[in-house]
């Protein structure tokens, strides 16, 4: 029986050759170089930095992308490694997913040959980072309504307003910025722009006090009356839509890889099952305990088996919207609730960074609700189902 126990349906089996190689290659490397310092870097709200070159040296950097110095990986090969990344922690995993799905994937489909034959490389190789701003403290789920003015002048545009919630922000050294060009009700209107690190009126200010996502660099940018120039703007990312088809590219990489989080917290469970005697036994030969274990190994194969066929899906060209929305949703929420019982059966010891538990479960908090809340994504395949738009007026 190949089956496992964190892949009890031998997922393995469809794999191909290339991507068990990248899956592996990537555990090799949390194993030996993210997992023993990531509790203390959680704990001091604080990145591995010093990891970044080995991470941009695994590929991982615009992982999907062709050309430029990028790895050209199939995207089940990718979204493999993600889920690898997430056993260390999500705000690592977070950075990788920022830097290639919205900033590199943006400049890579919208660019213009200068911008990708500058930045491109860079990114990839890790020796400049990138971030995406559309959420404002004011437009989340509705980035419709974003504040963010360009006014177009000679020779470029003047750039007002405020991004905020924006992994990679504070060390960004460029920027993709959304912007209105034209009336605040008129989402068409909405270009992407380049801003770079210290541009003049541009600030990248860390977001503190944060109970979750510790080890990602979390920032607010502030833009005012920075100048960026015509050379700045991507000149084929027009209207919300472009926006959205970059959020697109990135939510099924995060649907796969929230995965990784919930198999580690489900591994860790079953072993301090088998070792934390109660009531002299193992509580791991307990009903309630059993059945809590089997429940989650029930729902972990439920969603390792959709993210399969959405990363098919993918691969084909057949990836709908819907479908990602339905695989982001689901499969966030089952790894939510794995490291919640997880936690439970850990009891007091959950609690502590001795374990990871505790720290994926506050982790997979912030997933909940970023890249489409759980309550839209829901409405998303409200749509779908009845043709009627319920989060619009």
């Amino acid at each position: 029986m190949a089956a496992t126990l964190t892949d009890l349906f031998d997922i393995d089996r469809w794999l191909t050759p290339d991507e068990r190689a990248v899956r592996d290659s990537v555990r090799r490397f949390v194993k030996d170089r993210l997992l023993p310092d990531v509790a203390a870097h959680w704990r001091n709200g604080t990145f591995p930095d010093d990891a970044i070159p080995e991470i941009a040296g695994l590929g991982l950097l615009g992982a999907t992308l062709h050309g430029y110095g990028c790895a050209g990986m199939g995207p089940l090969a990718y979204w493999l490694a993600l889920a690898e990344l997430e056993r260390a922690d999500s705000g690592i995993r977070s950075f990788v997913s920022v830097q290639g799905s919205l900033c590199m994937f943006p400049i890579f489909s919208f660019g213009s040959d200068a911008q990708k034959n500058h930045w491109l490389p860079l990114l990839g190789a890790g020796k400049k980072i990138g971030c995406f701003g559309l959420t404002e403290p004011d437009a989340g789920s509705d980035p419709a309504s974003m504040r963010t003015r360009a006014k177009k002048i000679d020779g470029g545009y003047i750039v007002n307003g405020a991004k905020r919630w924006i992994t990679n922000g504070t060390r960004a050294d460029v920027c993709v910025v959304w912007a209105k060009t034209g009336d605040l009700d008129d989402p068409s209107s909405i270009r992407a722009f380049l801003l770079e690190k210290g541009m003049k009126g541009f600030s990248q200010t860390a977001i503190e006090r944060k109970q979750s996502f510790r080890c990602s660099d979390t920032a607010e940018l502030v833009m005012e009356d920075v100048f960026v120039p015509d050379d700045n703007m991507l000149p084929h990312a027009k209207g919300l839509g472009a926006a959205l088809k970059c959020l697109f590219e990135a939510r099924g990489g995060i649907s796969f890889a929230v995965l990784g989080a919930a198999a580690q917290c489900l591994e860790v469970a079953v072993d301090y099952a088998k070792s934390r005697v109660a009531f002299g036994k193992p509580i791991a030969g307990m009903q309630l305990v059993q059945g809590k274990l089997a429940s989650m190994s029930n729902e972990l194969t439920k969603a390792q088996a959709l993210s399969l066929q959405l990363a098919r899906l993918k691969e084909a060209g057949a990836l709908e919207p819907v479908q990602v929305s339905m695989a982001k949703m689901n499969n966030v929420r089952c790894a939510l609730e794995i490291a919640r019982t997880c936690r439970d059966i850990l009891g007091a010891n959950g609690i502590t960074d001795d374990y990871p538990v505790m720290r994926h479960m506050c982790n997979l908090e912030t997933v909940y609700t970023y890249e489409g809340t759980n309550d839209v994504h829901l409405l998303v395949i409200g749509q779908f189902l009845t043709g009627h738009a319920a989060f619009r007026g």
